[in-house]
């Protein structure tokens, strides 16, 4: 068995007195894909932004390689080993794409400026979008931008990247360049934990499928186990309709 990164036990969080996470407990693997789907409203963002400390747990632990970090100790280098691609890109829009790139490598210390811009070169070629390394994010399209984001978190050498329903700002012919893009992430052999309504997607590139529903995990298991054949009616109800 790989490595276990992330081990969280019996998670909470609340908010005014609403339980968006009710004692959930799981873990993720090293090179692990793992999608979370579930209804609106079942805790899915809340539970990955809680991996990230974005949000602070009520009660439970998330530990990172054998380290609580729900403590917040030390919080700037955990989140340096954890990547984050958020729905709405949050590129910095003053910024040259090159620059949103380099930006925190340089800043942590984690690169030299002059390899931060090598492997901001590296990573746009990659993507296909060198040719807009001196561009601004208003200047770029939706899946161009998404795909930057990705490859600004990429640029950290994270062990992890979480991706927060990463094409539901897009228009639907710019969904299928980021899809891509993650695709080539899960050949690369990445960690990757994704909140998503894309389950066709999830069905063909995950490891895992965590189905949440009303703060809990109600199943954990393989496309197969929780897409394609629950025992479960009211899992069968809700694949049935969004496939």
């Amino acid at each position: 068995m790989s490595e276990v990164l992330f081990e969280i036990r019996d998670l909470v969080k609340e908010f005014k007195g609403v339980t968006a996470l009710d004692r959930v407990s799981t873990t993720i693997r090293r090179g692990e894909v793992v999608f979370i789907v579930g209804p609106s409203g079942s805790g899915k963002s809340t539970l990955l932004r809680c991996l990230n400390l974005l949000e602070i747990p009520t009660g439970g632990t998330i530990s990172f390689r054998g380290r609580d970090v729900s403590t917040r100790r030390r919080l700037h280098k955990f989140r340096q080993q954890v990547g984050m691609v958020f729905q709405h890109f949050n590129l910095f829009p003053n910024l040259t794409i090159h620059r949103n790139i380099t930006l925190a490598p340089v800043r942590t210390g984690k690169a030299t400026p002059a390899e931060a811009a090598a492997r901001a070169d590296e990573l746009l070629e990659r993507i296909g979008l060198i040719g807009k390394k001196d561009a601004y994010p208003a200047q770029l399209s939706g899946g161009q931008k998404q795909r930057v984001a990705i490859v600004r978190a990429l640029a950290m050498n994270p062990e992890v990247l979480l991706f927060d329903e990463p094409t539901s700002a897009l228009d639907p012919e710019m969904v299928g360049e980021v899809l891509g893009l993650m695709k080539d992430l899960v050949r690369d052999g990445m960690t990757m934990v994704v909140v998503t309504h894309e389950i066709g997607f999830a069905a063909e590139v995950a490891s895992r499928v965590i189905f949440m529903d009303h703060g809990r995990i109600a199943a954990d298991g393989t496309p197969d186990e929780v897409i394609r054949h629950s025992p479960q009616p009211r899992i069968r109800e809700f694949f049935s309709r969004v496939l």
